[in-house]
């Protein structure tokens, strides 16, 4: 099979093709034929030494595709399964394998590409909005990168639930984007916490969801009401360098939090509600799920400069 693999950390270009065994199942583990991988940050962080790894090294946790091999004790999973997952590794690549327990089967209704895109920033949306913070329905919020992958479902999440969402873009096509994803207003990067009070009525919002971090912490901390709270939850723009925690009772008794996927599928019941959750939020038609690029599998390189750009929206892929 074909695998995408780095020898060595640095730029997109230590990403290469090659040819490799397709790996075999475990116990509890399947073999699943790969449809198409999500392209996700954590793996240009791996990729450029962010995030140390032990190489050489096979990049990618999400994908979708379909179930060829079962490895011992499996009863929950057949042979032809359609699955997604955003809890496996090596994804980047022909064929992956993944506990059996950590895939889930796709409804028949939902193709395998909107399956590949959904999970790790659908079940992230979902965590967001339902476990880490719980705004109500009249409340305003901000989410930053509002046409982004998260930002999107995010915002269409939220906004089924009457809750009123200011997002940041960076253009008018990325706005606009927002906007038809359910965003009351959208508001550019510079000024936006005065932009926030003056929507709010000079109060502030008691939720901000910043993926962005370095470059957007302070102002997002600016625009958060009293008791508000501050959900950091990635860093696009590079990471939060450490602060005095007295700034959050001087701000009005703030809260900040920095969540991370895994501590909210930590049992097979969490993990299941959540994606029950979302499939049933695409069929009622309140989540659609938007993909931005699709690359072949060989330019996972090009893919991931695309996503470190910050001018994409929704969900790449690759292709296999």
């Amino acid at each position: 099979m074909r695998a995408i693999t780095m020898t060595e950390t640095g730029g997109p270009e230590v990403l290469r093709a090659v040819d490799a065994p397709p790996p075999a199942p475990g116990p509890g583990e399947v073999l699943v034929r790969t449809h198409a991988a999500g392209v996700n940050f954590i793996e240009i962080y791996q990729r450029s030494g962010g995030y140390p790894v032990p190489l050489p090294f096979t990049p990618g946790s999400e994908a979708s595709g379909v179930v060829e091999q079962l490895g011992e004790g499996v009863t929950s999973l057949r042979v032809g399964d359609r699955v997604t997952t955003c809890e496996a590794t090596a994804t980047y690549a022909e064929a992956f394998v993944v506990p059996a327990d950590r895939a889930v089967v796709v409804p028949d209704a939902v193709d395998l590409d909107t399956a590949a895109a959904l999970p790790l920033q659908g079940l992230t949306a979902h965590y967001l909005s339902h476990s880490v913070a719980h705004p109500q329905g009249g409340e305003t919020v901000l989410v930053h990168a509002g046409a982004g992958g998260v930002g999107l479902l995010l915002t269409q999440l939220l906004a089924a639930r009457d809750v009123r969402v200011i997002t940041t873009t960076s253009d008018d096509e990325k706005a606009a984007l927002s906007r038809a994803a359910g965003a009351w207003r959208t508001i550019g990067y510079d000024g936006f916490r005065e932009r926030v009070r003056e929507l709010t009525d000079g109060d502030g919002v008691p939720v901000v969801y910043d993926g962005v971090g370095r470059a957007t912490f302070d102002d997002s901390l600016a625009s958060l009401a009293v008791r508000g709270t501050m959900v950091l939850f990635g860093a696009a723009s590079g990471p939060v360098p450490p602060f005095d925690l007295q700034r959050l009772n001087a701000g009005g008794s703030l809260m900040v939090t920095r969540p991370t996927l895994g501590h909210f599928l930590r049992t097979a019941d969490e993990r299941a509600w959540r994606y029950r959750d979302l499939f049933a939020a695409m069929a009622a038609g309140e989540l659609e799920v938007r993909i931005g690029g699709r690359f072949p599998l060989a330019e996972a390189g090009a893919a991931q400069a695309a996503l470190a750009s910050r001018g994409t929206t929704g969900k790449l892929l690759l292709t296999a």
